[in-house]
């Protein structure tokens, strides 16, 4: 049997094992420490579990074993689902259990597809195939990853089902003819190869976050190392769905330069790209956005410091420089929203009042008071949910019945200004807590039983506009909460009993003469891992903070990326929040902590930390936004 090589983080090795042997590496600190895994096959049976790789760490580098001489039909099935989930370079050793003709056509980076646990395969029979057996394989659809990189979980209990057809070549040896159209992964295999990471793109003057996932090493296809496979993704442009709100700033065609297959910082955190002929005639500011694409995508992938970003043109062979930017310039382009100054809640008089939280002193002391305006004016105006607009200048609160809606300023004084006319007649039935966009936007939805839906007040001051939701069906809105970047809107749907989050895309008229009302489309499934939703809100790098119950399971808060994906584990001691606030600002080097309602009052918990009491009573705390 030849040798298979096996490479660590640090050193390589030759291994040798037994056939039908999936060989896996493991990279412990600065010692290579390799260790051979095995991955049984059976000699009979119909019927077989394949779930490669399940439970492995990440540190993990599976290669595959060739199939064996005389191989039978179930062995070449079983040990094909085996290498797929390898990292050998262009999955060689995957194309050696297929034909030649589906060896070359195979196309493995074209998509994958998630399954929630193993496959499993069985031969298909009750009829003569002169074309030799063929072998179903089924398991069920967690999600699947298109060429856009972008995670598209599954809702619903989706069975997954491919045929694979098995011919036997001029030396009588069994070979698949017909593979699945890409990769098919249980759900431990996937958080093994793949990682999260966001690319960014312009909403207006805004970066949005669009998350992908991306191969954790090398990809065997491309041969790019993490870095070069997140930027040419970025470059290939933004996923579908969010494709009708965001725009790049790199010209159609924009390509690494052929032949890049790594991106490295220079020793000043310089990270230097070089592009195609694209971009030779582009001018400066364009250039410039371009970069700053790209100083916050890397950035964002590998959390490490990165001071600038240099574009550089390719030409016969030569590259010079097109534009750079630093993290101070590209902070301005991007227009980020800036670190709240304070965090608010509604305390047990019914008011809105604001607190500093100083994390950085030893006894962590907060100061409330109340918020100025008029909502200080006597008598008080009582309030049951509000929401600061993310300059801190507007609150737009509502009455303590919950009918009205009030758009008020925190500077100086003067009485209440008019209700806001929400709902049928202009009187809502009872409202949700409202929320800001970055735009200066307002929404809001009624949850009147006879007609519930979703309303904009554009600016916070114009005519309030009804938002058609497409996907809603009758279904009414318990909360919601906007985007900083007003791309994407959060909305907390009833389903029955149970309360389940989904996130729609933001579409407005564009500005060439469209006077086409604003809407929310696509509606997707934020948290398909819960059974039932009680509180969310947005947080830093896109991601949203959920708080629910998964199936079976106790209340948790979980970190999840926008496309229904989980990236993080729970935050501690989950259990009896209520109301959930996450600052909105992306800027992470200066954290602000999570601030939540419990049934103590409301909590905070900073980076690191565990959660502590800040104020006994109140209720609806928020950041701006």
């Amino acid at each position: 049997m030849d040798d298979e090589p096996v490479d660590a983080r640090r050193g390589s090795a030759r291994v040798r094992g037994r056939r039908r042997r999936t060989v896996r590496a493991y990279a412990f600190g600065t010692a290579g420490l390799l260790l051979a895994g095995c991955a049984s096959m059976p000699d009979s049976g119909e019927i077989r579990a394949v779930q490669a790789s399940q439970g492995v760490d990440s540190q993990v580098r599976v290669f595959g074993v060739p199939p064996a001489d005389k191989a039978t039909p179930a062995e070449i099935v079983d040990g094909f689902l085996e290498a797929m989930t390898s990292d050998d370079p262009q999955l060689e050793t995957a194309r050696k259990y297929l034909t030649p003709a589906a060896a070359k056509s195979w196309k493995p980076s074209s998509a994958v597809t998630v399954l929630s646990s193993g496959l499993t395969r069985v031969a298909v029979r009750g009829e003569k195939d002169p074309e030799g057996p063929r072998w179903k394989v089924t398991g069920k659809k967690l999600a699947t990853v298109d060429e856009h990189s972008a995670y598209q979980p599954q809702t619903g209990d989706r069975p997954y089902e491919e045929q694979l057809q098995l011919v036997q070549d001029e030396d009588k040896q069994w070979r698949i003819s017909t593979p699945p159209s890409g990769l098919v992964l249980s759900e431990s295999d996937f958080q093994r190869i793949y990682m999260p990471v966001n690319k960014y793109y312009f909403a207006g003057g805004t970066l949005v976050a669009d998350p992908v996932y991306v191969r954790q090493r090398t990809d065997p296809d491309s041969r790019m190392d993490p870095t070069t496979q997140t930027v040419q993704s970025l470059l290939a442009g933004p996923s579908r769905w969010l494709a009708p709100v965001v725009e790049s700033s790199f010209p159609t065609g924009t390509e690494l330069r052929t032949g890049t297959k790594s991106l490295s910082y220079d020793g000043q955190n310089t990270l230097r790209v070089p592009l195609n002929d694209k971009v030779g005639n582009v001018a400066q500011p364009q250039c410039k956005k371009m970069a700053t694409q790209l100083l916050y995508t890397v950035k964002d992938l590998t959390g490490s410091r990165l001071d600038q970003v240099e574009l550089l043109r390719s030409s016969d062979d030569k590259t010079s420089s097109l534009c750079s930017v630093t993290s101070v310039s590209a902070d301005a382009i991007a227009n980020r929203p800036k670190l709240p100054e304070f965090q608010y809640f509604v305390d047990n008089d019914k008011r809105l009042v604001r607190m500093k939280l100083d994390v950085s002193s030893d006894d962590q002391q907060t100061r409330t008071e109340p918020v100025p305006g008029p909502l200080t004016t006597l008598p008080l105006f009582k309030v049951s949910a509000a929401a600061v607009s993310h300059d801190e200048r507007r609150a737009a609160v509502v009455s303590e019945d919950g009918h009205g809606l009030y758009v008020v300023s925190m500077s100086g004084g003067g009485p209440m200004p008019a209700q806001v006319p929400i709902g049928r007649g202009g009187k809502a039935e009872t409202l949700t807590a409202p929320s800001w966009d970055a735009s200066g936007d307002l929404w809001v939805a009624d949850r009147d039983p006879q007609q519930p839906g979703l309303w904009r007040v554009p600016g916070g001051t114009g005519t309030p506009e009804r938002v058609q939701v497409a996907g809603l069906d009758g279904r009414r809105i318990a909360s919601l909460k906007a985007s900083a970047d007003g791309a994407r809107i959060a909305l907390l749907l009833e389903e029955g009993a149970k309360k389940m989050l989904y996130i729609g895309r933001i579409e407005r008229p564009d500005a060439k003469g469209d006077v086409s009302a604003v809407s929310v489309r696509e509606l997707r499934q934020a948290a398909p891992q819960m059974a039932d939703v009680t509180a969310m809100s947005w947080a830093p790098r896109g991601r949203l903070l959920v708080v629910g119950r998964e199936r079976g399971g106790v209340q948790q808060a979980r970190y999840m990326l926008a496309d229904g994906s989980m990236v993080a584990a729970s935050l501690p001691g989950a259990t009896g929040l209520s109301e959930v606030a996450v600052a909105a600002a992306e800027d992470e080097s200066k954290p602000k902590p999570v601030v939540a309602y419990s049934e103590d009052g409301i909590v905070w918990l900073p980076p690191g930390a565990q959660w502590r009491t800040v104020v006994a009573g109140g209720r609806s705390p928020v950041y701006p936004g």
